[in-house]
Parts: C-alpha cells; sequence; structure tokens
C-alpha cells in the first residue's frame, strides 16, 4: 500500500506540475531569475532533501555558502527562496503585507491549532493584542522568584551528577525548562518525578520527526495521501498524549481559578499599589469568562503553543550554552567572578535585581545565541510580491525561508564568525551593527513574545549552575553536528562533567 501509495504520489506530482509550468510562466519565470543549485525535471531539488537529518542540514549549509546572499531550491512544483544576509531578511520581517507563515507551519497545525504561533491575518492581531499583557515587566519579575525556587531544584539534581565521567543534559534541563512554563505562565505545579512530562517531551521530538519527514515528500503535502501512511498514525498517537498533557494543565488550573473578575487586571488590589497582572493561563481563563472572542479550544491552542515554545527552544539555549562555557573555561571564570562580585560571599537566594546586574552574562548568552539559535530558520508564505534589497523580485505565493543560523555566522559582520566571543555584544562592540545581523528571537512584527521571558529563564538557570559547578567538556565544539529539527538540536545528545564549585580550583 505504501509504494502504491508513493507511486501515485510522483504520477499526481508530475501531472501537477506539468499542468502548472503551462499556466504560471510569469511565477516560474522570476524565481528562475533567482540562483540556486541545478534542477532536475518535474522533481527540482526534492532529490537532495532525502537522507537522514544531519544530510539535510549539512546541505542547506554548504547551498548557503555557495549561493549567498539568496538562492532558490524547487520541491517538485512547489518553489522556495532562501535568504541570508541582513539587508533581504529586514525587506521581509518589516514588510507588515507578508506576515503569513508558510505551509509547513500549517502541519503544526492538528497539534497545536492556529494559535499565535500558526494564525494569520485578523486572528493573529488578536490573539497577539491578547497575550501581550501576559508578558509584561510586572509579571516577568514575578516570574522570576519561581524561576530561581526551580533552579534551586535543578541544582540539587545536578549535585547528583557530580564526580560522574559525564552527564547527558537534555533531559535534565528539558524537565526544568517544561516544570518552569507550567508553574510560570501556567499556574500549574506538576508532580516530581511525574512520568508525563518525560512522555510529553519524547513526544514533542518525534513529533518533530514526522513534521520533517513529511515536509521531505511533497506527495504527502496532499491531505488524502498523508491519511493512509504510517507517519499519520504515528502522528495521532503523540497528539493524543501532547493534547492530553495540556489539557490536564488546563483543568488544574480551572479548578485553581477563582473569583477570576477580582484579580483583573483593571482593579487595584489597595491604595497605590500597582495593578495586579494576570499570567497567560489566568489571562486566556479571564478574558473567556469577560466574553472575549476566545474559548476553550482557544485557550488550549495557546497553551500547546506556549509549553512547546516556552519549553522546547529554552532547553536549546541552556544546553548549548553550557556547552560553549565547558569547551571555554576562561570565559566561564569571567561569568564566575561576575556572579560572586554582585553575590559577594553570601549563599542567598538570586533577586531579580542580582540578575539583572549580570551584564557579561547576558553578553554570554547572546554569543551563545548567535552561534546556536535555537530556532535556526522561519518561514514566511508571500501574499504579495516583495522585492529584496539585492534586486530579485520573488513572487506572491513563495515560500521563503530565513537562515537564522548562518545570517549569524557572517564573516563580515562576526569576524572569525565560529570562535565563542561575548565581547562582540559590548556596548560599544555592538553599535552600529546591522539591526537584522541578529535576530535570535526574530524580528519584526512576528518577533517571539516570550523573548525577554526567554532572556529572563535562560540568566537564572546558567547563573544558579556557574555559580555552584564547574563544568567539564566531554562533548567537543569540533564534534557538534546540528541537525534539521523543530528547534536547534545535536545529531547526538550533548554531555557534560559537572564538578562542584569552590573559588579556590575556579577555572
Amino acid at each position: 500500500m505504501y509504494y502504491f501509495i508513493i507511486a501515485l504520489g510522483f504520477l499526481l506530482i508530475f501531472i501537477i506540475t506539468l499542468l502548472w509550468r503551462q499556466t504560471d510562466s510569469r511565477y516560474i519565470e522570476l524565481i528562475n531569475k533567482i540562483p540556486g543549485p541545478p534542477t532536475l525535471p518535474v522533481v527540482g531539488n526534492t532529490y537532495e532533501m532525502f537522507g537522514p537529518p544531519e544530510y539535510v542540514w549539512r546541505m542547506f549549509q554548504e547551498n548557503n555558502k555557495r549561493y549567498y546572499p539568496i538562492y532558490r531550491l524547487w520541491n517538485a512544483h512547489i518553489a522556495s527562496v532562501e535568504l541570508l544576509c541582513p539587508e533581504d531578511i529586514e525587506v521581509l520581517l518589516t514588510n507588515n503585507e507578508n506576515l503569513e507563515k508558510s505551509r509547513i507551519y500549517e502541519f503544526l497545525q492538528v497539534w497545536l491549532g492556529t494559535g499565535l504561533l500558526t494564525s494569520k491575518d485578523t486572528k493573529w492581531h488578536y490573539r497577539r493584542k491578547l497575550i501581550t499583557p501576559a508578558f509584561h515587566f510586572g509579571i516577568l519579575k514575578n516570574f522570576s522568584k519561581t524561576m530561581i525556587e526551580r533552579s534551586e531544584l535543578l541544582i540539587q539534581n545536578l549535585e547528583l551528577e557530580c564526580n560522574k565521567a559525564k552527564t547527558l543534559i537534555e533531559p535534565i534541563i528539558g524537565e526544568f525548562t517544561l516544570r518552569t512554563i507550567c508553574e510560570t505562565a501556567m499556574g500549574t505545579k506538576l508532580e516530581e518525578n511525574d512520568a508525563r512530562s518525560k512522555e510529553y517531551m519524547t513526544s514533542i521530538y518525534n513529533m518533530g520527526q514526522v513534521i520533517l519527514e513529511r515536509i521531505k515528500r511533497p506527495w504527502l503535502f496532499v491531505e488524502c495521501f498523508y491519511y493512509f501512511t504510517q507517519l499519520r498514525k504515528q502522528e495521532n498517537a503523540l497528539i493524543k498524549i501532547l493534547h492530553k498533557f495540556t489539557t490536564d494543565v488546563i483543568e488544574n488550573r480551572k479548578v485553581q481559578f477563582k473569583n477570576v473578575d477580582i484579580l483583573s487586571a483593571s482593579i487595584r488590589e489597595k491604595g497605590d499599589e500597582p495593578k495586579r497582572r494576570l499570567a497567560l493561563l489566568d489571562l486566556l481563563l479571564h478574558f473567556r469568562n469577560q466574553g472575549a472572542s476566545i474559548q476553550d479550544e482557544g485557550i488550549r491552542e495557546e497553551v500547546d503553543t506556549f509549553t512547546f515554545e516556552g519549553h522546547d527552544t529554552t532547553s536549546s539555549g541552556i544546553q548549548f550554552a553550557l556547552l560553549l562555557l565547558a569547551n571555554n573555561p576562561h570565559i566561564q571564570k569571567r561569568v564566575a567572578e561576575e556572579i560572586r562580585n554582585v553575590m559577594g560571599d553570601s549563599d542567598r537566594q538570586f533577586t531579580y535585581a542580582d540578575v539583572q546586574n549580570m551584564h557579561y552574562l547576558e553578553m554570554t548568552i547572546k554569543e551563545s545565541l548567535r552561534l546556536f539559535p535555537s530556532v535556526p530558520i522561519i518561514a514566511r508564505k508571500l501574499t504579495t510580491d516583495l522585492r529584496t534589497a539585492s534586486n530579485y523580485l520573488i513572487p506572491k505565493g513563495t515560500v521563503v525561508h530565513v537562515h537564522i543560523f548562518t545570517l549569524h555566522r557572517n564573516p563580515v559582520v562576526f569576524p572569525n564568525p565560529e570562535k565563542f566571543d561575548p565581547e562582540r555584544f559590548s556596548p560599544e562592540n555592538s553599535r552600529g551593527r546591522h539591526p537584522f545581523a541578529y535576530i535570535p528571537f526574530s524580528a519584526g512584527p512576528r518577533n517571539c513574545i516570550g523573548q525577554r521571558f526567554a532572556m529572563l529563564e535562560l540568566k537564572i538557570a546558567i547563573a544558579s549552575i556557574i555559580r555552584n559547578f564547574r563544568l567539564i567538556a566531554v562533548d567537543k565544539l569540533s564534534d557538534i553536528q546540528p541537525t534539521m529539527h523543530l528547534v536547534l538540536k545535536n545529531s547526538t545528545k550533548l554531555s557534560i562533567q559537572f564538578r562542584k564549585r569552590t573559588y579556590t580550583n575556579s577555572p
């Protein structure tokens, strides 16, 4: 059956491509004016997409170097244009008419619905306005207390790893970030050693694999073909797990969510004290009760979106930052010294103000996100023609990819780009840099709404770890092989060696 579907899919693609190429000559002409790798008849560059995720990643990186600053690919009759330079990327991301995500994001809708990540037009504008107050400065300051408490539990878990030859950090860090997003934005505390959280994290990874396999096979873009595949069966099983987890989170919070009107952001608690603000899930429940255009399904869409994005991207950011610090002990030492300068000899908890005073740590995290951005590629589908700074006209309907990973390693903007150097982000060295040369949280109207949340969590987690442990490299940077996925991951699990920090033996 599966091979019959493949054969039928190829036949359908062949027919569609022939018919389409006869009717849309302008589109084809404009796309083919853009340089790119050689194509095969009908299938285009589809053959380059086959192979394991590591191979596909390397293929993109090689093309990025060869065809900088812009090139095109044909996946059968579907064209994509790859943007690599800050000038072209600025034109796309600041264009208020081309805010629609690409069709790849539609494959996420069976899981995330049309939440803030995948929605478009009026719904996206409405949801963005609705959710923005949940990431207000005052809310983030309150979140910091929970993040600090969670980081102390993270330290307890890592103390069990001291003196081991190596520690796989993904499950430990992933557990930390998942619990943090649930306890902050969702107001729900997970039980310790809850098997559901591990199942949820595994299911997210497997869901990413399913989506990537579908993207590589253009015949599976057709729903009636995809419906009969093993991938679809696997997807259905994963969706049940993912939705069960977030539905439980919502139901748990509903039970606790009482007297919502008195928690309204419009009511002062007493006297001249500042307004009390609501975290994400509470805010959504409040708006639903007040008659806003969001019901239980819409609430689940946003909870699914933010639970996924709020833990997986942050987990990736923390892991790669720890890897870089382990491989650069002189930078690790400077971070440790800054933490000690801020905290003195005290063993008290961090405060929000303490973390804000760790400026070198922030530069270090920014440099880590330069080398290993959590979301290495983003995509748009053009709803109008777009003229790039490099003077190509990309026609309406084209999928456009922004390669953030490659953008951040531009040697013109970042000399010696493979070097880990936090000083790149000192105030003097950042001055005059193109505003779209560094976009770890995207940019423009559809930038990441949770970027301040993510930076705060990264700073608290990394500061806590460095305050308590010396990191010793197990995996070398030369061994790192990124792979295609929903967020940036290495082809193998990352390992680090942890040693209890005493300031007499600091690196």
